[in-house]
């Protein structure tokens, strides 16, 4: 006789769907367009139907933008808004106002949700959390092409990025502390950074590879009240001080040692803690950070920190991939940064479920596939919303009837399997992302001749 399968434990879903209504209504977009109000006005497309217009982008993701745009004028659907505007309307729409508004928002509901957010990722990390507010991975990455729908991209041939994003994560609680888009794919990683770094609460430890192991950038952090633990440039000129210690684990020797670095002239060398890692004679790693205490940095863990710099790759990865973001509806920077920051506001919402589904359970947060469960949150969304038009239509089909409204958590499709969303043991190698246009083979808005006044960038 077969051994009894053990029966399987299901997890509610529809919590994020509420969470997004709940956090997301039209009070938080007045505040966020009054923040960079300018010469800007309301108009018949409001901002309120315009923002849920592009979560319901995210969650049903289309074919094409006019095939919700019609459904939209039809009176709305499944969690798309009723809109009067034609669909030229729309467009210019997207095309004038300003990306600020959007980044506002995105600021704004981040602002809200971070209550909401469990620390509960990185648990082996877990002694961290008491000894910095915060600890970030700060990464940048450039968008996918978008499509030569604009006259002015009808003559160049390479292919026009969509811009580039700059994310600050938060490794504990699993979404980002700040996303920041830009029209120019061009602009450096460096400037970037130093304008994110006002999105990070004092105290917090940033964690950042060797694009950032400068002086430059921990000047920057100490004017913020910030600490950072970065891969050394090999640029950058160190000189020992003193040897702390030297362990030897398995076929690696770490050595700790404080360092002083060179900082501009007339200023004081800066005195760094260094952890380097070898393998025989090969030095395969070589870390810096200015947590100068021992106790609140130790070695072991700062270079098992290190190794999880790479969640912030996954983090894009997800944007790109599973929120559709590496196709673009539109070809204006405007609507771009729109799409951008819906796209951040889905996944900061869906992250915090995923936490929250994991305590449910008692497994790790990361356990989960976000490939396998934000499709499946995008379908209790798609079915709730259903069931709340049908009940609508029972209701005046019906006037003067009491209905009974089921209780929607207990249905099927408002709950999932967790055996069903588990992350599977990787046969082989990772399948990498497709493969990145080359440097000098494509263009950003920025660089077409006038573009910048065209496209307002």
């Amino acid at each position: 006789m077969a051994p009894k399968r053990a029966p399987k434990r299901w997890v509610r879903l529809l919590e994020t769907v509420r969470l997004l209504h709940r956090l997301l209504d039209k009070t938080l977009c007045e505040e966020a367009f009054r923040a960079v109000r300018s010469s800007e006005r309301e108009r018949k497309l409001s901002l309120f139907l315009l923002v849920r217009f592009w979560v319901a982008v995210l969650v049903r993701a289309p074919e094409s933008l006019t095939q919700l745009l019609q459904e939209a004028r039809k009176g709305g659907g499944v969690l798309v808004p009723a809109l009067e505007a034609t669909e030229e309307a729309f467009f210019q729409r997207c095309r004038d106002l300003s990306s600020k508004f959007f980044a506002e928002l995105y600021r704004r509901f981040l602002a809200r949700v971070l209550p909401e957010a469990l620390p509960d990722y990185e648990g082996e990390l877990g002694g961290l959390r008491s000894r910095f507010s915060a600890v970030c991975v700060i990464d940048g990455s450039r968008l996918d092409a978008v499509a030569h729908r604009l006259k002015i991209l009808r003559d160049v041939r390479a292919p026009v990025l969509g811009g580039c994003v700059t994310a600050v994560y938060d490794l504990f609680r699993g979404i980002t502390q700040g996303l920041f888009y830009y029209a120019d794919a061009a602009v450096g990683e460096m400037r970037r950074v130093m304008e994110v770094l006002d999105a990070i609460p004092r105290g917090a430890l940033t964690v950042n590879d060797r694009a950032y192991g400068n002086g430059k950038y921990f000047d920057a952090l100490e004017e913020r009240g910030l600490f950072g633990l970065v891969r050394r440039s090999r640029a950058w000129s160190l000189r020992t001080l003193e040897e702390l210690g030297r362990i030897q684990r398995g076929g690696l020797v770490l050595v700790e040692s404080v360092v002083e670095a060179g900082r501009e002239e007339g200023a004081e060398p800066r005195v760094l803690r260094r952890f380097e890692v070898y393998r025989g004679r090969k030095r395969v790693l070589d870390l810096v950070t200015d947590v100068l205490d021992r106790r609140r940095l130790p070695m072991h863990q700062a270079i098992r920190l290190y190794g999880r710099r790479w969640t912030v790759e996954r983090l894009f990865f997800d944007l790109k991939e599973v929120l559709n973001l590496h196709r673009f509806y539109a070809a204006n920077p405007n609507a771009v940064a729109m799409q951008v920051y819906a796209a951040g506001l889905v996944h900061t919402a869906f992250r915090v479920a995923q936490a929250r589904v994991a305590r449910q359970v008692g497994c790790r947060p990361e356990d989960i596939s976000t490939a396998k469960f934000f499709p499946r949150l995008a379908w209790a969304s798609i079915r709730l919303a259903i069931a709340e038009l049908t009940v609508e239509d029972l209701r005046e089909a019906n006037p003067g009837v009491r209905l009974r409204i089921p209780k929607w958590d207990r249905a099927r499709w408002a709950q999932a399997a967790i055996e069903d969303i588990l992350v599977e043991p990787r046969a082989g190698k990772r399948r990498r992302r497709r493969s990145r246009i080359p440097r000098g083979e494509w263009e950003s808005f920025a660089h077409i001749p006038g573009a910048r006044k065209a496209l307002g960038i």
